[in-house]
């Protein structure tokens, strides 16, 4: 019989997770996250207790620990299938173990297993990670820690369906059964302005008088019931920088961890005389998801997204701040109406949406004209969540399977919560179509996939935003329009001029896409020796409307202090990400095994997750072995759209179970 105390799930289960704390530090452009999970079995039996959560897309997991009582457990990074095993193995001899996963099929999703917790015990488990910020439409930095990790469509015959699969239990947000705590500390060499938040905060207090400094945190009461984003403003605009990071003093010379890395931050600025000049032309399509779980505001936010691009020079005057209600929508179509349409005369357009089928508004592309956008709006309208799952797939395919209209660039618009179990195979089909369209995609909502939103726009050479219900839409929708109507930069190059003695090594894959002053990060491994004064160049060429331009950035060779290993560890999460898509590109070929290789030895070297190693901690030191079989414990997270008082779903993602 369970003992019914302390925290329940609306199964009556005891949930052994009883709190979190995140604790974040912001330097410039940079956060570092230290969760601390709080676990207590107040059960009469030994727990092992699973959680699956979600984490940022392009997060680079690189410690993961365990403190029981008085003793502390580091975990170390091994290969995939030897951690588990080692799991299983200690877990049989009565051994307590500690094991994160990340998913092989979306790198925003991990599980977290917490194998033999005494009755009575109590364990705190750590988990950092590192991360770049991504600069907004209106110059903030924002960061997200997802809390809320909705259902993840797995279409059938997809490749992820073979895999195991993993039980997740989810309740409504509101009734999460666990508590956070967060606290944010932000430091820059320019003076902080603000903090925003999409949740209650406590007043921003300032550190020193430059104000270069200052400490942040969620107001007492915070419910884990959403995604919680900070958007951080400094006083002045973003400019390119270098930061040098020394190597790890342990690691040998020659290797990405002991040698120096370089992370260059470039906001290319196009001359004037080119942009002014281009005329503005393209095939605009829309893809809009209307799968089941956009429901509520998703799609009314989606469908105002979509009409924001056909009369975006009167969104300024229109507040979106807590997202359309019926009402207001209805107002924003009416004066939409009076106002001067604002794609350009001679440009293509068509809408698509999608769910378990998927509709087109026209047959084919067709030229946009007050008959043609009259049409589109009034089906726009009508739209509603009513298509079922969310199959993505099949209608990138027919869009792909249609001829560009020559002389009209393709833009592909992405309205989406990201709901789909087979991430990276819609993100390989966007990337084998890279050559024919750039691809710009909207994440709608809470929990909405970082992995797939960031990944379609990566891989299509556009550009990602997310949009939830207290978002201002217009700067983001007004961006993107932006982004598109700006001609393609082709040929673009990155060239370095170091001192002699010392080369360089790209870590980062090239750059396949520029946008006027929106940042490109890209790390390079240092080799060699050099005195500390000398001084560095890196030269991005690149042609925008036949007309050959570049940007220069001189930067010194000094080692930037008390950086730690940031640097190289999101120099290494970006390596491996391209290695792990490349083993995905060739997995069939003999090459697919030396690409996982060279990702499992980049992983364990520095110490970063990937989709082929896990963090493994075994309690060694503990001599007696915990009698008794374990009780299995799913720990719920929040989710956003909810039917009925519990939900459990399986992933296709982690294989272990």
């Amino acid at each position: 019989m369970v003992n019914c105390c302390g925290l329940l799930n609306t199964n009556k289960e005891p949930v052994p997770l009883k709190s979190v704390e995140v604790e974040l530090e912001v330097r410039d452009h940079v956060a570092t996250v230290v969760s601390t999970l709080n676990y207590e079995n107040k059960e009469d039996k030994p727990l092992e207790a699973v959680f699956v959560f979600p984490l940022p897309g392009d997060a680079a997991v690189c410690h993961f620990s365990a403190k029981i009582g008085q003793t502390h457990i580091v975990a170390e990074v091994k290969e995939k299938q030897e951690a588990r095993e080692e799991y299983d193995d200690a877990l049989s001899s009565g051994q307590q173990a500690f094991l994160l996963e990340e998913s092989e099929q979306s790198p925003d999703i991990f599980s977290l297993s917490v194998g033999s917790l005494p009755p009575g015990e109590s364990a705190s488990i750590r988990l950092e990670y590192v991360i770049e910020l991504a600069v907004q439409a209106d110059e903030g930095l924002r960061f997200c820690l997802p809390a809320v990790l909705n259902p993840r469509y797995q279409p059938q015959g997809s490749g992820g369906s073979e895999a195991g699969n993993v039980q997740v239990t989810s309740v409504p947000a509101s009734l999460v059964p666990y508590s956070l705590s967060f606290s944010a500390r932000v430091s820059s060499p320019r003076p902080v302005s603000k903090v925003e938040s999409n949740c209650p905060l406590d007043p921003l207090q300032h550190l020193n008088t430059e104000q270069t400094r200052a400490t942040v945190k969620l107001a007492a009461g915070h419910k884990f019931d959403r995604d919680v984003e900070l958007l951080i403003y400094y006083k002045d605009a973003h400019q390119p920088t270098a930061v040098v990071e020394a190597g790890q003093a342990s690691s040998k010379p020659g290797t990405l961890m002991g040698d120096p890395v370089v992370m260059l931050s470039l906001y290319p600025e196009f001359p004037q005389a080119v942009t002014s000049s281009v005329a503005s032309c393209g095939e605009f399509v829309f893809l809009l998801d209307r799968s089941g779980s956009m429901c509520g505001g998703e799609i009314k936010s989606a469908r105002v997204l979509i009409m924001c691009y056909f009369y975006h020079r009167i969104i300024h005057s229109v507040s979106l701040r807590q997202g359309p209600s019926p009402s207001s929508l209805s107002s924003l179509k009416d004066t939409l109406l009076l106002l001067l349409k604002s794609i350009p005369l001679g440009c293509y357009f068509n809408i698509y949406s999608f769910g378990s089928s998927y509709e087109h508004i026209f047959p084919k592309s067709v030229e946009y004209n007050q008959k043609t956008m009259e049409e589109a709006l009034k089906k726009v309208d009508t739209m509603e969540a009513d298509l079922g799952g969310t199959e993505i797939l099949k209608p990138l395919k027919h869009i792909y399977s249609k001829p560009c209209i020559p002389n009209q660039p393709r833009q592909l618009f992405v309205f989406t919560d990201g709901e789909v179990g087979n991430t990276e195979e819609v993100i390989n089909l966007v990337k084998q179509n890279s050559g024919s369209h750039r691809c710009f995609s909207f994440g709608i909502g809470e929990g909405a996939s970082s992995a797939l939103i960031n990944g379609l726009a990566k891989e299509g050479g556009g550009h990602a935003q997310f949009i939830t219900g207290t978002d201002r839409m217009q700067p983001k929708v007004m961006q993107s329009l932006r982004f598109a109507l700006q001609p393609a930069v082709v040929d673009i190059s990155v060239t370095w001029d170091l001192p002699k003695g010392v080369s360089v090594t790209a870590l980062s894959p090239p750059i396949t896409a520029l946008f006027q002053g929106q940042r490109s990060l890209v790390y390079a491994q240092l080799t060699g020796q050099s005195s500390e004064a000398s001084e560095g160049c890196v030269t991005v060429k690149y042609s925008l409307a036949g007309h050959p331009s570049q940007n220069q950035l001189h930067f010194s060779l000094r080692p930037a202090e008390d950086t730690g290993l940031t640097v190289h560890r999101l120099a290494a999460r970006t390596l491996i990400r391209s290695l792990e898509m490349e083993e995905r590109e060739c997995e069939e070929e003999e090459d697919g095994g030396v690409k996982k290789k060279k990702v499992v030895d980049l992983s364990v070297q520095s110490g970063v997750s990937s989709a082929f190693t896990a963090f493994i901690a075994v309690n060694k030191g503990n001599s007696e072995a915990i009698q008794g079989p374990l009780v299995r414990r799913n720990v719920p997270t929040p989710s956003k759209c909810f039917q009925g008082n519990i939900k459990s779903y399986s992933y296709a993602l982690l294989t272990r179970y």
